[in-house]
């Protein structure tokens, strides 16, 4: 007998990321998470530039298309003005870590009770794969196309860890979409960040390993088994900072 799946009643279509692309699987948590809280109907997305933007085209709901880097900034005035509605930063790492540090940054040092969710696949996934501030030592972009010199750009950011360990924020984690038990994992990170939202705990952050096959030159299997060698050795998974309901 076949089990019928439901699915969120904010998800109306398929999204058109690439094939072996994380986006679809993070969104479809997030929904799921959404209508578990009771937030489904009561949240609005400040979307960012880039591959992360085309969330708004899988999702019945409210959602801004901000300037390049600055959707905390925009979620930051959202919330102020509507502290009870539910504001979901979705950004990926070129838009909100490359362009939109100071934004990011910013929404976490004021510990914004906001949620920012971002999509990390080591390069700027939507405009040709160019190296970005998580892009790994050594790996090959269309900007850096010898091997990234962290002799040179500086090193990859962990913008969890940075957050969790400098401001007073409310929860930060990181998870992968690797496999089954590590998807679980994710939704229970993701499901944490909007609770403390929800409960006006201040500022909460998930950031999350996606693979790029597209842009990484991999097939989907490569692209997973390069998250698990390659990258989660340098952006290890977990809460850096476990949620203290206030």
């Amino acid at each position: 007998m076949a089990v019928s799946r439901k699915v969120p009643a904010i998800i109306d279509r398929e999204t058109s990321f690439c094939p072996g692309c994380g986006h679809g699987i993070v969104i479809r948590l997030i929904a799921e998470c959404l209508e578990e809280l009771g937030q489904d109907n009561n949240v609005i997305f400040p979307l960012g530039v880039g591959c992360s933007s085309l969330l708004g085209g899988g999702l019945v709901t409210d959602r801004l298309h901000c300037p390049h880097g600055r959707a905390s900034a925009v979620a930051t005035g959202m919330k102020r003005c509507e502290p009870d509605v539910t504001i979901v930063a979705y950004q990926g790492d070129g838009d909100a870590y490359s362009i939109g540090i100071a934004e990011t940054l910013n929404a976490a040092y004021r510990n914004e009770n906001i949620t920012m969710i971002a999509i990390n696949n080591t390069n700027f996934g939507m405009t040709g794969g160019q190296m970005s501030w998580t892009t790994m030592p050594g790996q090959k972009t269309t900007t850096s196309p010898k091997g990234r010199d962290c002799a040179v750009t500086g090193n990859p950011i962990r913008f969890p860890e940075l957050v969790a360990s400098q401001f007073d924020v409310a929860y930060a984690a990181r998870g992968a979409v690797t496999s089954p038990k590590r998807i679980a994992t994710v939704k229970k990170y993701i499901k944490n960040a909007l609770a403390a939202q929800v409960n006006k705990e201040g500022y909460s952050t998930v950031e999350v390993l996606s693979p790029c096959p597209t842009n990484w030159g991999l097939d989907v299997l490569g692209a997973m088994k390069r998250i698990e060698e390659e990258i989660i050795p340098y952006y290890p998974l977990g809460e850096f900072k476990k949620r203290e309901e206030r």
